[in-house]
Parts: structure tokens; C-alpha cells; sequence
């Protein structure tokens, strides 16, 4: 599986919103995603370590689970491949509503006001 296929699930991206805050055990992850059974979070989990965006290491017999930085710069470069293209759309975007409306609109007048 790529890490694309892995991020079409909406089970593995809430798991790595939890993990972007901190580190957390196989347990934690469970109990936050309740309508998962265990050998179904153990599937998830194993999916995002073996694209790379997570990391596991033994804490006893818990099981600590994080996300690996470079799972992640991989992605960032794949995606900012396209920045450019989403760039020229909102530049071509910003031109449009500058032309389609006057730039200095009765709320523009009520905010300068206030902050003079």
C-alpha cells in the first residue's frame, strides 16, 4: 500500500490528527477511535508504520506510537509539486475579485474609522 491509499482512510487520518498532538500508546489510540475493535486499530496502526508516517517503539509492555517526520517530508514534497498550479489559481482568483469589487466598500470605511 502507498501512503495515499493509507491516508484514504478515515480511521488512520484521525489516528495521525491524534498522534500530530503527541506521542500516544495502542491503548490511547483504541479508546479514542471506540468503535474500533483492537485487531482492527493493530491493522491501522500497521499500515501507517509500514508506509512510514508513524513510528513504534516498546515502553514495557505498552506500545508507544508516534509520527516519523520523514513519512512526512516525502508527502510534503510530492504535494509541493502542485503548489505553483493552486498559486497562479488564487493569484488569478485575487485579480478577479479586485477587478469585481471596489476596493474601498462601506465595511473597509467603518473598520479605518474605528481604528484611527
Amino acid at each position: 500500500m502507498d501512503v495515499f491509499a493509507a491516508l484514504a482512510d478515515p480511521t488512520r487520518r484521525k489516528v495521525l490528527e491524534l498522534l500530530c498532538v503527541r506521542a500516544h500508546t495502542a491503548g490511547e489510540l483504541l479508546d479514542a477511535c471506540a468503535e474500533l475493535s483492537q485487531p482492527a486499530m493493530s491493522r491501522h496502526l500497521r499500515v501507517l508504520r509500514e508506509v512510514g508516517l508513524v513510528s513504534v517503539h516498546p515502553d514495557e509492555q505498552r506500545r508507544i506510537y508516534a509520527l516519523r517526520r520523514e513519512g512526512f517530508t516525502d508527502l510534503g514534497a510530492w504535494v509541493a509539486r502542485y503548489l505553483p498550479f493552486w498559486q497562479n489559481r488564487l493569484d488569478a482568483l485575487e485579480q478577479h475579485l479586485a477587478r469585481s469589487h471596489p476596493t474601498d466598500t462601506p465595511h473597509d470605511t467603518e473598520r479605518s474609522t474605528r481604528n484611527d
